[in-house]
Order: structure tokens, then C-alpha cells, then sequence
């Protein structure tokens, strides 16, 4: 559009709060599953978005026989932003809090699969030359998974080091 035609720059604005609360339905399963559609329809994607409720989370899982990869984003980047932001609306307004999980076809399940391999591997080299292995940079809620899956572990101890983006978790062997 060319500058100064009644394009909308023109319009008066609008109260993008105002509107948004309008536009978000009361339950919030249906909250969640109306803000995954909509970034879903954003980026392009023809996708269906199943969502699920139990006692202790929310789910929304996105199905598509193409790939997902500008839905996960690198390293997920993109999902956690989605599942961020899904948690906000989702929740917004309610005292009871559930656990908001945003999935494309199985990534969180292949993720959380890798990153237990990945500390697997960490705990036998940690052990094997007495020393600790740093893992590779990851953000915290994949740090969590890992430190989760290797709390019970009495022979290891983990701790995060170092700054976001670059924070790492170290699995160090205990002596006995």
C-alpha cells in the first residue's frame, strides 16, 4: 500500500488487550488449542491440533504429514517459545495450574529419548575416567529433563554452568 492511502496505519488503533481477551474462550483446553491453531495456520502448516486434559496437564499435540520443523524451530527453540505462550493464555486468570505440554508428533518424546542417551552416555565416561563431562548447551527445561533422569543416580551428581545461551549441564562423579 502505498503511504497516505486509507490503509490501516490510518485506522484508529485498536486495544490489542481488549481484543484478545474478546477472542480467547473461557475453558482453557479450548484456550490452548485456539492459540496453537492460530501460530499452526501462521507459519503456513496444514496441520490438526489434538488436545487432551488430565489431572495434571494440558496437551496440545500437532499432526501433519509434512515436516515440523518450522513449527520445532532449531533445537526446539520454536516449540518451547509456542508452549510458552500457550501456558500464558492457557492459564490466564486461573488459580489451578496444570502443566501446558505443546507437541509436534512425537518431538518431545524423541527429544527427551536423546537427552537421556546423551546423559547415559555422560554417567559412563564420567565414571570410566573419574572425572566430569559437560554436556552439551541446552535450555532449561531440557537441562531439568536431564537433571530429573539423573537425580536417583547415586554414583553422579549434575550441576548447570555457565550463561544462557551457552549454559551446560556437568555430570561429575562422586567419590566414595
Amino acid at each position: 500500500m502505498a503511504i497516505g492511502s486509507d490503509s490501516e496505519a490510518e485506522r484508529p488503533p485498536r486495544d490489542v488487550t481488549a481484543a484478545a481477551a474478546e477472542d480467547l474462550p473461557e475453558e482453557p483446553l479450548e484456550r490452548l488449542r485456539l492459540v496453537v491453531t492460530r501460530v499452526v495456520q501462521a507459519l503456513g502448516l496444514r496441520a490438526s491440533v489434538e488436545v487432551v486434559e488430565t489431572k495434571r496437564e494440558l496437551r496440545a499435540t500437532v499432526h501433519d504429514e509434512d515436516d515440523l520443523g518450522l513449527l520445532i524451530g532449531k533445537q526446539g527453540a520454536t516449540i518451547d517459545a509456542l508452549q510458552h505462550v500457550a501456558t500464558r493464555a492457557a492459564l490466564r486468570g486461573r488459580e489451578e495450574r496444570k502443566q501446558v505440554v505443546v507437541d509436534a508428533s512425537g518431538y518431545r518424546e524423541r527429544r527427551e529419548a536423546a537427552l537421556r542417551r546423551s546423559a547415559d552416555r555422560a554417567v559412563a565416561d564420567a565414571l570410566r575416567f573419574g572425572r566430569a563431562v559437560e554436556l552439551e548447551p541446552m535450555r532449561s527445561l531440557e537441562r531439568k529433563v536431564v537433571h530429573m533422569y539423573l537425580r536417583e543416580r547415586v554414583e553422579v551428581e549434575t550441576h548447570s554452568e555457565g550463561d544462557e545461551p551457552d549454559r551446560r549441564l556437568v555430570v561429575t562423579p562422586l567419590r566414595s
